[in-house]
């Protein structure tokens, strides 16, 4: 059984109607929904109007993978929430930031970047697989398309990624490094890009697929954290 937990900043969909139509229960019930699925999966939810921002160490501490996703309150979330999430990804929490989550505070501690990006709202997206034998590709076509996404663009100022799974391509002529994935300590990581609010994209056969395939290749082989300690030990000889 792999634990998931989906945070959710839960915000657009209480106070939008247009994105409430869309995800009337919220983007972290409608991934959480699709998982649970499967019996592979057990899952729970945390979100930013909870106590501790949803995040507290017990939690953390039983998660296999993170799903994270967040868009206007990055800066709401806590010193402690993210010292805890960034610890935890370094002792092999798998982690999948989703959509503008490029701007969450623990994605931005992570990559050490500003993590800015070229966006305009309201455009045609195909995505390419272009990496078709990783685990996170399995079963999804060379290249599907998303009739309405919010575009982002090049250049995505991240560290090079470990490797690059899906290229986004919109039809304004931008391109975007899609899905890449990075390594921090022991924990992988996966940022998938497409998921704007206003878009019915987390209804997508193919997008819950690919997320479905992170979290599998994100679970760490065992829960217990594997930080590094700091020591000072006597020498062996």
């Amino acid at each position: 059984m792999i634990n998931v937990l989906i945070w959710n900043e839960f915000i657009h969909e209480k106070n939008q109607p247009e994105v409430a139509a869309i995800y009337p229960e919220g983007i972290h019930r409608a991934i959480g929904s699709y998982l649970s699925e499967d019996g592979e999966f057990s899952v729970k939810y945390a979100t930013l109007d909870m106590e501790h921002n949803g995040i507290t160490k017990e939690l953390l501490d039983d998660t296999d993978v993170l799903i994270w996703w967040g868009h206007q309150a990055h800066e709401m979330v806590s010193d402690e929430a993210v010292r805890l999430v960034c610890e935890r990804i370094n002792g092999g929490m798998g982690f999948i930031p989703l959509h503008s989550a490029h701007h969450s505070r623990i994605f931005k501690a992570l990559c050490g970047t500003s993590c800015n990006l070229k966006w305009r709202h309201g455009d045609r997206e195909r995505i390419w697989c272009v990496s078709p034998s990783h685990p996170i590709a399995e079963g999804i076509p060379e290249h599907f398309e998303l009739p309405r996404e919010e575009m982002y663009g090049e250049p995505f100022d991240i560290p090079n990624p470990d490797e690059i799974v899906f290229m986004g391509w919109f039809a304004g002529g931008e391109v975007f490094r899609s899905g890449v994935t990075f390594r921090r300590g022991a924990g992988r990581i996966f940022y998938f890009q497409p998921g704007h609010e206003e878009y019915p994209v987390y209804h997508d056969e193919n997008i819950l697929k690919i997320i479905k395939n992170a979290v599998r290749w994100a679970a760490p082989s065992v829960r217990e954290s594997r930080n590094i300690p700091c020591t000072n030990p006597a020498p062996l000889e």
